[in-house]
Formats: structure tokens, sequence, C-alpha cells
């Protein structure tokens, strides 16, 4: 029997107190399967963030149990909780412009891997192969689109084999044609790689390429109708 990769069970988180308490995560329940690119959608302020802050590992839940790759994390210290990020999450961000504006494409994944202490079964070079950059390997930030520098970060992201990618907004500065490519590359990574992907966004044009796309309001999870 596969184990999930993300297990969240009647999570809760709340922030403020008594009548100005808001409820960010309301009972939220997901079970995430290895190979599954989920999509979670929804207004702003609905719980989105959060979410993905409790899958990794960045925030602890008031109540309710979190497991990542089988492994309990509710409860864990600090240092085992940057363990957990390090050994089986991956992080892809809204913004392409958080990569060190001095490291060539190929550095950028060498650090990653320096800073992790490990590789997954794929070196740089397939890695930036697959997400269609080998050809710019040896290009700086500044020299990439906003296209090219979210697709080294997708590589970047998968340096160390995770069981488990979290993508923030991934299309928000890109155009349609961008947009469509970066989900489907995710997806098809995804796939391929047998990690389990969990994506925020507000743009409901690539959900298409999602396997299941679920809607968060107010802090709560449900399928999309």
């Amino acid at each position: 029997m596969t184990t999930p990769a993300l297990i969240l069970d009647d999570v809760r988180v709340s922030y403020g107190d008594g009548d100005s308490e808001v409820h960010a995560l309301d009972g939220v329940s997901l079970t995430v399967n290895p190979g599954e690119f989920v999509a979670v959608v929804g207004p702003s302020g609905s719980g989105k963030s959060t979410l993905l802050a409790v899958a990794g590992a960045l925030t602890t839940p008031d109540s309710g149990r979190v497991a990542v790759a089988g492994e309990k994390i509710t409860g864990l210290a600090d240092a085992e909780l940057a363990r957990v990020r390090r050994e089986h999450i991956g992080f892809v961000f809204q913004s392409s412009g958080n990569l060190p504006s001095a490291l060539r494409a190929r550095d950028q994944l060498e650090l990653a891997a320096r800073i992790l202490g490990r590789r997954g079964r794929r070196s740089n070079d397939e890695l930036l192969e697959a997400v269609g950059m080998a050809h710019r390997a040896s290009h700086r930030p500044a020299a990439l689109s906003g296209g090219e520098r979210q697709r080294i970060g997708i590589a970047r992201a998968l340096v160390g084999g995770p069981d488990l990618l979290l993508v923030d907004e991934p299309t928000a500065a890109l155009d349609r044609q961008r947009a469509h490519e970066i989900v489907a590359l995710l997806a098809e990574e995804c796939h391929e790689l047998g990690v389990a992907g969990v994506m925020v966004t507000h743009d409901l044009e690539v959900i298409a390429h999602c396997d299941r796309v679920l809607q968060m309001v107010d802090g709560r999870l449900s399928a999309r109708d």
C-alpha cells in the first residue's frame, strides 16, 4: 500500500483572539499521494497560504495531525521540522526573483544540493534538461525571462528528490502561454518522478493540468464543483 506523501487530518489554525479570531484553517483534512498533482483555489484570505505553511512544516497547527512521507510532524521541535523540510519537501515560490543574482542557472542547483547535503536520482544537468533549460545553464537570472527563472526554480526545488512539492502561485507574473507551460511542466514532473504536488493558485485557466482541484473558502477545504 502506498504511503501518502502528505496527510492533514482535522487541522485547525486560528489567529487573534475573542471576537477578532480568524480561523485560517477550520478542520482541514487532505491526503495527497505520490505522483498526484493537486490544485487548491480560492479567494485571497481563504487560508491557502496557511495550508501551504502547515504542509511545509513552516507553521505548527493549533490542533490536528500532519504527516509528511509517513512521518508525523505535529509536535516536532524546530530542529526536527527543519530536517523534515530538508529531507522531504521542495518549495516553488510565487516570485521567480528569489534566485541569487550572481549564480548561473547550473550553479543555482548546485548550491541547493550542497545546502540539502544530498541529490535526487536526477543530476543537475538532467533536471535542467527536464525543465527545458539545458541551453540556458550558463546564464544568470538577469539574462533569463520570468518563465525561464520559474523553470530554474522548479528544477532547484527538485534537486534533493523531495517526496512533496509545494507550489505558491507559480503563474502570477507570467503571460497565458508561459503560465500553461509552467503548470503543465509541474504536473509532468510530479507524475514522472512520483512526487506529490500541491499548488495554490488564483489562476483558474491552468487547473486543467491538475489531477484534482480543491476549493478553499473561509478556512474550509472541499472538492471544487
